[in-house]
């Protein structure tokens, strides 16, 4: 069953497994394992719909697994490290039991996560990458505030940012919620597409917004850490990368 927006999210069941967009090994582009090796198993659903969304495939379709097909799958890969993402990983309350298994085989593990949905359930050992959806996703009013009672210095918040009033909107809820003192890392990240919204002063494929965030950024000296997404850079949109 693949989870649709507003689905009714049903009973854990580990037989039933879990739907599946996609496997592949590629470099992390973001987070604080950016660059780095990665495994990424990108399950099927998602109950937003931001405005932004560069993995739109992933809401419907991908092919139902069991776990332990899944995790043949992944250790097919030369490597220990793993990012759960989506779609959103959460809607199939399966992807617990998942992690709970990655890490009894020593896998280490973050997950991609809206916030939308609860985390109180995903294990201490991953660490979670929440993403506060900012005024411009669409989705503002479907941020879990009491998810970051769950948040730990072991997770980090992401704020995609799409113009001043999205940044303004982050500093305030920055201070609100005292969230660079609650979790380990709080990005910053513009959203661009490569190849659009082109500064040809400071070099191609670079986004004005990204030079403006920064500016913003150490004009407020806010405790945040500025991010590009290095897989776009890299691979554009290519899929699998």
């Amino acid at each position: 069953m693949s989870i649709l927006r507003n689905a009714t999210i049903p009973v854990t069941d580990p037989e039933a497994g879990l739907r599946l967009t996609e496997i592949f090994y590629s470099l992390q582009g973001e987070a604080l394992t950016s660059g780095l090796p990665t495994i990424f198993v990108r399950l099927t659903g998602c109950p937003l719909r931001c405005v932004y969304c560069d993995t739109e495939y992933a809401f419907t379709g991908g092919e139902r697994h069991s776990l332990d097909t899944i995790i043949s799958m992944i250790k097919s890969h030369p490597c220990k490290r793993i990012c759960l993402t989506g779609g959103e990983p959460l809607a199939q309350p399966n992807a617990i039991e998942l992690m709970k298994r990655l890490l009894s085989e020593d896998y280490e593990i973050s997950l991609e996560t809206a916030g939308a949905l609860t985390v109180e359930n995903v294990p201490p050992a991953v660490s979670k990458v929440m993403d506060l959806k900012t005024p411009s996703s669409g989705e503002v009013d479907k941020n879990l505030w009491s998810n970051l009672d769950y948040l730990t210095q072991h997770d980090q918040i992401k704020f995609v940012i799409m113009n001043r009033t999205d940044y303004e909107w982050a500093k305030a809820k920055l201070a609100e919620h005292n969230l660079s003192e609650r979790v380990g890392t709080v990005w910053f990240s513009p959203m661009f597409n490569v190849g659009e919204n082109v500064n040809e002063d400071i070099g191609p494929d670079v986004p004005v917004l990204a030079r403006e965030l920064a500016e913003w950024i150490l004009a407020d000296a806010l405790p945040v850490r500025f991010q590009l997404q290095l897989h776009k850079i890299i691979w554009a949109d290519a899929k699998g990368k």
